[in-house]
């Protein structure tokens, strides 16, 4: 009995370690999203990662670098809604309580520009002709770490106006 209760203690102590002590941080997966020349200038593509967040893919410049990529967050900081693209604004908007954003990011209108919340931006990198965005190691099980190898679901950039892309200017 006293061996249970020693065990017990021990796996309730591990457990409580786990939740209160910080995860690991800073660490970060590369994810697969698209061939490069699959994604014109100018356009933009939703992608889901392989634990559910979405993001919007665009291609900025004409060139083969990550410089000419950027990969944002299309969920609302201020209330988790869903950020559209308005290419005539040039802007993404947030339907629940008008925010706006600029291209890269930046809080332009509503409560996300009081709050000074920026729609969180993912690093990009170009490796031979592929584009992949490095995601939190931290937000992923160890299931969806597995099967990193297989990247998020990006389908076909060419057709942007069927699942609500458009071009960034």
């Amino acid at each position: 009995m006293g061996g249970g209760l020693i065990a017990g203690y021990g796996y309730l102590g591990v457990m409580a370690g786990r939740f209160l002590l910080p995860a690991e941080s800073g660490r970060t997966i590369p994810t697969f999203v698209t061939e490069t020349s699959r994604l014109k200038m100018g356009k933009s593509m939703p992608f889901v990662t392989a634990a559910g967040e979405k993001v919007v893919v665009a291609r900025r410049g004409p060139g083969e670098t990550a410089d000419d990529f950027m990969a944002l967050s299309s969920v609302c900081p201020h209330l988790g809604c869903q950020v559209f693209w308005e290419p005539q604004n040039n802007r993404f908007f947030c339907p629940c309580h008008n925010g706006t954003f600029a291209a890269d990011g930046k809080p332009t209108g509503g409560p996300p520009l009081a709050g000074n919340q920026w729609l969180t931006q993912y690093k990009v990198r170009v490796e031979n002709g592929l584009l992949f965005i490095d995601l939190p190691a931290d937000r992923l099980t160890r299931e969806q770490l597995a099967s990193q190898g297989c990247g998020g679901h990006g389908d076909d950039p060419g057709d942007d106006a069927a699942r609500g892309g458009g071009a960034l200017a």
